[in-house]
């Protein structure tokens, strides 16, 4: 017998945590989905965790109280065909998952969506641009 603790499935673990990606972009709390769902806050947990395996009916539960296509779960999921092509993170949407799963990056989505002066918006991100250029070029000079 093996003391080992079963490793979750890398897609349980993807689809997990685009689960907590959309509920965390809607500002929803783990308690609020749980209770959509007629589960505990702790079952969402282990679902976003990929520890907990996620039915097929209970998917397509989630997907609609998040408002989102069932299949918006699996984008960018370890085997798919973006996956497959070289892993070309910047092509596909890893890099903003990634950045939406932080603190900094969901609340400044949040803001800059808020932002309905389009002229504002380009300035924020030619801002962002500038900012970014700079710290670049601080760390070549070190």
């Amino acid at each position: 017998m093996s003391d080992k603790k079963k490793v979750p499935n890398p897609i349980d673990i993807h689809v997990g945590s685009r689960i907590r990606l959309r509920r965390t972009m809607l500002g929803m709390s783990q308690e609020k989905l749980g209770e959509s769902l007629g589960i505990t806050f702790q079952q969402i947990q282990k679902y976003e965790k990929g520890t907990n395996r996620v039915g097929a009916s209970r998917l397509q539960n989630i997907a609609g109280i998040l408002n989102v296509p069932v299949s918006f779960f699996f984008e960018d999921a370890p085997g798919s065909e973006a996956d497959l092509s070289g892993g070309l993170e910047e092509t596909s949407t890893g890099y903003v998952v990634n950045f939406l799963s932080s603190s900094e990056g969901l609340q400044l989505n949040r803001a800059f969506v808020n932002i309905s002066d389009p002229k504002v918006r380009r300035r924020i991100i030619d801002l962002v641009k500038s900012l970014a250029d700079d710290a670049d070029g601080d760390s070549d000079a070190e």
